[in-house]
């Protein structure tokens, strides 16, 4: 029989035991294992409601944010009243050929201090340009009842040429008159029109026709907005380069504006009622921003 090799067995065990006591000291040195905080999948974003859903957005940087809240609004008489102290506000309609006739005099004395007036629209199957039958009768009486006139365009433009042919044809329609509100580009998704030409159209073109429409405006020397819902806000309008429109929301389901970002003017229904128009009409409402206090000077100290 062979002899057994003790020593070459302590050896073994000597390797082992120093290989255990070196991982003890390793765990020690680098301590427990720490647990990492998951991230956030929406840092830096905000909750918004689109119209629809609740949905997470990235703000737009340097885009002032709405400061308005439910609190601050009141339903008298049909009317939606600001009770906020950070505007002063005024009401005004918007107005097409759908509206026929209109008493003028009688929507002044109703307490209506604007006017929006349609000066004309795109066809959403042919693309034709077309003047809306009532735009000037409506032009030279609300004028004349002493109002704050402007023009808004119904565009159906597909690309930018489309939107700058609009803004010179409103260009045309406009001179002669005296305009005291920005001139307004309102592009609508037609609905129940399956033959539309705008059917599928990229959401960014409606964009770029917006910017390209009030860049005409402006390069006229006119101001320039834009009308738009929650959903083309949100979606489909780069609000950040139009930082120096007017902005005109479209928001009848909730009884505040409940964008994100600041607008100008917030249209809140479609079936309001005023004297001197048969039939519903929309109604909006103007925001002016208050003039922040002048602080009082500090008093001297008594010598």
């Amino acid at each position: 029989m062979r002899r057994r090799n003790s020593r070459g067995k302590g050896l073994l065990l000597i390797i082992l035991l120093l290989a255990a006591a070196l991982g003890v000291v390793v765990i020690k040195l680098r301590g427990p294992k720490e647990t990492e905080e998951p991230r956030d999948p929406h840092e830096g974003q905000v909750l918004v409601n689109d119209g629809f859903n609740d949905v997470w957005i990235t703000p737009i940087e340097g885009l002032e944010v709405s400061s308005l809240k439910k609190e601050d609004f009141v339903t008298v008489d049909g009317k939606v009243v600001y009770t906020g102290d950070a505007y002063d506000t005024v009401l005004g309609v918007d107005v097409a050929e759908h509206q026929w006739e209109i008493d003028w005099k009688q929507v002044a004395d109703a307490g209506v201090k604007f006017a929006y007036i349609r000066s004309g629209y795109r066809g959403w199957s042919q693309g034709g340009l077309y003047e809306d039958p009532w735009f000037r009768r409506n032009m030279e009486e609300a004028a004349k009842a002493g109002l704050d006139v402007g023009v808004y365009f119904y565009s159906q433009a597909i690309n930018v040429a489309e939107a700058i042919e609009e803004a010179k044809y409103v260009l045309g329609q406009v001179e002669g008159y005296q305009i005291a509100l920005p001139i307004m580009y309102d592009w609508e998704i037609p609905e129940g029109a399956p033959e539309a030409r705008t059917n599928g159209l990229d959401p960014s073109i409606i964009g770029d026709c917006g910017v390209a429409f009030c860049e005409t405006i402006r390069a006229a020397g006119y101001e320039a907005g834009i009308y738009f819902t929650r959903q083309l806000g949100y979606y489909s309008i780069d609000l950040g380069r139009l930082r120096d429109c007017t902005l005109w929301l479209a928001d009848w389901e909730t009884d505040y504006p409940g964008f994100y970002y600041a607008g100008n003017i917030w249209q809140y229904s479609q079936e309001g009622e005023v004297a001197g128009i048969e039939g519903p009409v929309d109604l909006n409402l103007m925001f002016i921003k208050r003039p922040e206090p002048t602080p009082e000077p500090e008093a001297s100290p008594q010598p």
